[in-house]
């Protein structure tokens, strides 16, 4: 019998990603607590952009943006946001979604499979994403259970089980 697989991935579905920005968009521009303090967010080169004028103001705008990126789905783990920073008269706080596995992270994951996965597990770093293989699905399974129990720093995927 074949060996059983699957792939471990970061991705962020870019569709839900905009459909969480246009949400959080709309809520900022209709709340009470916005109006007057010229709060906005918006995308620029790829980074997604928040403004107010003042620190907890562009706070209570990363805070509705995170909210919106949770009802879509999408895990916190993939937003990698700055501190806030005045600009002129205004704060602002820049973000990114991040993508793929970055190759600490992927040796991390690969010692943790190494050391406290079952033994017939094996893994192999493919660019930003890991292959595991076993001959067992049911310590593929395990495996899985094992990586989601562990606090790691990047929001992790399971695909193509096989």
């Amino acid at each position: 019998m074949a060996d059983s697989s699957f792939d471990i991935v970061s991705k962020v579905d870019p569709m839900e990603a905009q459909n969480a920005l246009n949400q959080a968009e709309k809520e900022i521009a209709q709340r009470y607590d916005f109006k007057g303090v010229g709060a906005s967010i918006d995308t620029s080169g790829g980074k997604v952009v928040m403004k107010a004028n003042s620190e907890e103001r562009v706070k209570a705008v990363l805070d509705v943006y995170q909210s919106k990126l949770i009802k879509r789905g999408i895990s916190l783990q993939s937003l990698d946001a700055g501190e806030p920073f005045a600009s002129g008269k205004e704060y602002r706080i820049e973000s990114t979604l991040k993508e793929g596995i970055t190759s600490d992270d992927a040796k991390k994951i690969a010692k943790i499979i190494r050391d406290e996965a079952p033994k017939t597990v094996k893994s192999q770093i493919q660019g930003d994403e890991l292959r595991v293989t076993s001959k067992s699905r049911d310590d593929l399974q395990a495996t899985i259970a094992l990586l989601k129990g562990k606090d790691l720093d990047v929001a992790l995927q399971f695909v193509n089980f096989r």
